[in-house]
């Protein structure tokens, strides 16, 4: 079981990051907070936890890579390379501007982004390769891929399920957003999923479901993923689309729309974020 003293200190990190996502957000006046907000804290435990990582070396060979496949949470994704050390807090400022390392979606320019991605159901395929080249290697580097509940919707996505599951890819760690919501409204809506633990088990992955909101359970997860062997592992994080902001949280359409100034303030009181971040 995880520390006490280290998943407050983690939960402490995620509120930060909340913080920051919602700056960088009514700085740009576009971007998406609805699945950045949803994945904080599973991915703070990831990159402060579990992580191997070097934010003064970003070719460490011996480096765990993370590839967002769900790309558009380049909010989240960005606020967590400032608050690991990767680039400064005060270059969140330019996210989306013209001419920025720090764009819609993540790309190369950027200290910590192992690959450029967006175009939704790519992310487990490019890990999927990832993975299979460490192993030639002779490599005990980590994949870790977050994606979406919406992306188990496309065919790609299953594709690259079977082949982790065919190869043994005990290096490979997915964690799914499982928040139910996408652009168009409710998954089950959309193009129904359930039962989706139930479809990766099928497909010989090791499947852990948690509250993704649960410190202690993020943590617990992973160091369960590490000890794995002869077949991946996914992590299916139920999660609230937004969480943390109340006019946000299971609304569609926060999905791909920034809080105005007057939302932004509302947004970073319910988050206790400190008198600085009202900056705008």
């Amino acid at each position: 079981m995880a520390d006490p003293k280290k998943i407050e200190e983690l939960q402490e990190i995620a509120r930060r990051i909340r913080c920051d996502i919602v700056w960088a957000l009514v700085h740009a006046g576009s971007g998406h907070p609805g699945g950045s907000l949803s994945a904080t804290d599973f991915t703070t435990a990831l990159y402060f936890h579990t992580l191997q990582h070097d934010c003064t070396d970003c070719c460490w060979p011996e480096r765990d890579r993370v590839i967002f496949s769900k790309g558009h949470v380049s909010p989240l994704i960005f606020s967590l390379l400032a608050e690991a050390g990767y680039i400064g807090r005060e270059e969140l400022k330019s996210f989306r501007q013209f001419g920025s390392r720090l764009q819609g979606h993540p790309n190369l320019e950027c200290p910590g982004i192992e690959v450029g991605t967006g175009s939704l159901g790519q992310g487990l395929s490019i890990a999927v390769g990832m993975a299979l080249g460490l192993r030639m290697d002779g490599l005990s580097n980590r994949i870790y891929c977050i994606m979406g509940d919406g992306e188990n919707q496309e065919g790609s996505t299953w594709e690259a399920i079977m082949s982790a599951g065919h190869f043994k890819l005990d290096n490979i760690c997915v964690v799914l957003d499982n928040n139910g919501l996408q652009i168009d409204g409710w998954v089950e809506d959309v193009m129904g999923l359930q039962p989706i633990a139930d479809k990766w088990r099928a497909f010989r992955w090791h499947t852990i479901e948690i509250d993704g909101h649960d410190m202690a359970q993020c943590v617990d997860a992973f160091e369960q993923a590490k000890q794995v062997k002869g077949q991946p592992t996914v992590i299916i994080a139920k999660t609230v689309k937004g969480k943390g902001v109340s006019f946000m949280e299971n609304r569609a359409e926060w999905h791909g729309k920034a809080p105005n100034a007057e939302e932004g303030r509302q947004a970073l009181q319910e988050l206790a974020c400190p008198a600085e971040y009202l900056d705008f």
